[in-house]
């Protein structure tokens, strides 16, 4: 990680730019701390900031569906096949979007999937899961391990390594990532070796001092937080349960490797910081990246704040490192 970083105001912790930007994407967020939030009008305001810059070309990228859950529809995919090395198989990222799981889908992270992808010489995955609240708990959940558990027993006739095969998200993504880990530990499979988790959901509680200090101002809020909760659990929704608060976990023993990539001002970084120290806890060695100056969401502002290029390049290279892979 650098150490050099825009020259920030004394009472602001973001950079000039973060602040500046965070700012413009708050503009015309709903807001559930003002009063009831339609999910839909989230869904509109979240399409309207996706970002529009040039697409990064990859030599094939291709859209299909694969098996869901017993008895749920089939779930679709994104697949990013990157410029393959002479010789070797990729290894695999299959990744989970974020958005509270209420909104965004493979438009709004086809950029970020487009840039994993070249960074780590990865085929990504991208898994376009149920959303909530329509489908709650476990819906993403179970959506996310049935694209993991494909992807991993189609790996090898695809050309790819199935003995690298990584789970990534940012957020709910994030969260989702965490959970797959647990179930696929749980479930006897598939072999996970590595996760990457950027900002992630892990704690339905809230209860850090994160969740206080940086908890308006900074583009994603404590309120933004638990109204996502209360769409995705409902009234009856168990959030103590480890697939939904992945750190709450009896045991993180036997987990793979975990890449974390975190922003200084976000309300969930408490909870991060403490799924880490559990994992070093139960033998791991996790790699974490705090960005200073930064906010939640910051990963998908390639191109728009430096910090957010350095962090990419950084957790591909950590993500690489964690699978064995040499240096890109």
């Amino acid at each position: 990680m650098s150490d050099a970083h825009p020259p920030r105001a004394a009472t602001d912790p973001l950079t000039p730019r973060a602040r500046e930007l965070a700012d413009a994407m708050s503009a015309g967020f709903p807001d559930p701390a003002l009063g009831p939030v339609d999910p839909a009008a989230v869904r509109e305001a979240s399409r309207a900031g996706a970002g529009s810059g040039p697409a990064r070309r990859l030599p094939r990228v291709t859209d299909r569906s694969v098996p869901g859950p017993a008895g749920a529809p089939e779930v679709p995919v994104r697949i990013y096949e990157p410029l393959a090395s002479p010789g070797a198989a990729p290894p695999v990222v299959v990744f989970f979007h974020g958005g509270g799981w209420v909104l965004c889908g493979l438009d709004t992270h086809d950029g970020l999937c487009r840039e994993l992808a070249a960074a780590t010489g990865a085929v990504v995955v991208s898994v376009d899961y149920r959303l909530a609240p329509e489908h709650r708990f476990p819906s993403a959940a179970e959506d996310a391990y049935a694209a993991a558990s494909w992807v991993a027993a189609h790996a090898a006739r695809l050309g790819w390594d199935p003995g690298r095969l990584a789970v990534a998200g940012d957020s709910s993504g994030g969260n989702l990532a965490a959970a797959v880990t647990l179930m696929a530990r749980d479930r006897g499979g598939p072999a996970i070796a590595a996760h990457l988790l950027a900002y992630p959901v892990l704690d339905h509680r809230m209860a850090t001092e994160s969740y206080r200090t940086y908890a308006t101002g900074f583009f994603h809020t404590t309120a933004h937080m638990r109204w996502y909760w209360e769409q995705y659990l409902g009234r009856d929704g168990d959030g103590a349960h480890p697939y939904a608060s992945p750190a709450l976990a009896c045991d993180l023993a036997g987990l793979p490797p975990a890449v974390l990539v975190l922003p200084e001002c976000d309300p969930l970084r408490d909870d991060a910081l403490t799924y880490v120290r559990r994992l070093e806890a139960a033998g791991a060695a996790p790699r974490v990246r705090v960005w200073p100056g930064t906010f939640h969401g910051f990963l998908g502002l390639g191109g728009l704040l430096p910090e957010a290029d350095q962090a990419l390049a950084q957790a591909a290279y950590d993500l690489r490192a964690a699978l064995g892979l040499p240096d890109a």
